[in-house]
């Protein structure tokens, strides 16, 4: 099977680029956009030229920028892949032996996905999904899934124009929610993603770059998420998820009080051009 039919983009912070193929355990071309930020990213001021490596066969090309956004970091990954299948990944993800030929005969055995959404174990806590069989993603569970669980057929994904929001995420304006708005976008385009059960690996032991607790800026950035999302159905998603979640989330604000904040992020989001 032809591993060069694949290719991990790894979104990475002030890591030591070189090192991640084998920390990583990445068994196919690669590439690395590593992002230098604030102080730590100083010291590897001095490797901001690219650079591409042959590490045990596989080509590994890294991108070194001074800048932020994990959206930013996925599309300059996609803009810049050449094979058939990416596999989007972040930094602290260790892959199985042998995962790459899992996604290749994924993908072969399932002609008719477009992305395929797969199995990566993630630590105790972070836990937002398992998928227990193969089926089509929809738009009633679409919302639930990680970049690392995402691989795709990069034609499909170059046609239909999708590409990641720069509003969401780390080191963007707005926390967490980028993920689920580009599978929104994928499905808007006309793109079939199934979920499959095969597991590729195991994220390790880190503290979130972006959950804080939950704030008021957690609910009025989940309420502009939502404007984006679902629309005019916003308030109605927005209050059935803090209904759902209010025992862990609003035992500070309070139920109501964290949907009027929520509700205040909706509105803020209607002022927001798209990019």
């Amino acid at each position: 099977m032809d591993k060069k039919r694949l290719q991990m983009l790894v979104s990475a912070v002030n890591k030591k680029a070189l090192d991640l193929p084998g920390i990583m355990n990445i068994e196919s071309d690669a590439i690395i956009v590593d992002q230098l930020i604030g102080d730590a990213g100083k010291e590897f001021e001095s490797e901001l030229s690219d650079q591409e490596e042959i590490i045990k066969g596989n080509t590994i090309r890294i991108f070194r920028r001074c800048e932020k956004g994990v959206g930013l970091s996925r599309n300059t990954g996609l803009f810049n892949a050449e094979s058939e299948i990416i596999q989007f990944a972040d930094d602290d993800i260790i892959y199985d032996d042998g995962y790459s030929q899992r996604i290749l005969e994924e993908f072969d055995a399932h002609p008719e996905a477009d992305i395929l959404l797969f199995n990566v174990k993630a630590q105790a806590g972070r836990e937002t999904y398992w998928n227990k069989d193969y089926a089509r993603i929809s738009w009633m569970n679409y919302g639930r899934y990680p970049a690392y669980a995402i691989c795709a057929r990069r034609e499909k994904l170059i046609q239909a124009g999708v590409k990641y929001s720069l509003l969401f995420g780390g080191g963007a304006p707005y926390m967490n929610g980028e993920d689920s708005l580009f599978l929104h976008d994928c499905l808007k385009a006309g793109l079939s993603i199934y979920r499959t059960t095969a597991v590729l690996g195991h994220e390790q032991q880190n503290e979130s770059t972006w959950f804080k607790g939950y704030t008021e800026k957690f609910f009025f950035d989940r309420g502009v998420l939502y404007h984006f999302l679902y629309g005019k159905m916003a308030f109605v998603w927005g209050f059935r998820f803090l209904l759902k979640n209010r025992a862990e989330m609003c035992s500070e604000y309070g139920l109501f009080k964290s949907y009027r904040i929520l509700l205040s992020g909706v509105r803020h989001g209607r002022t927001i051009k798209t990019q």
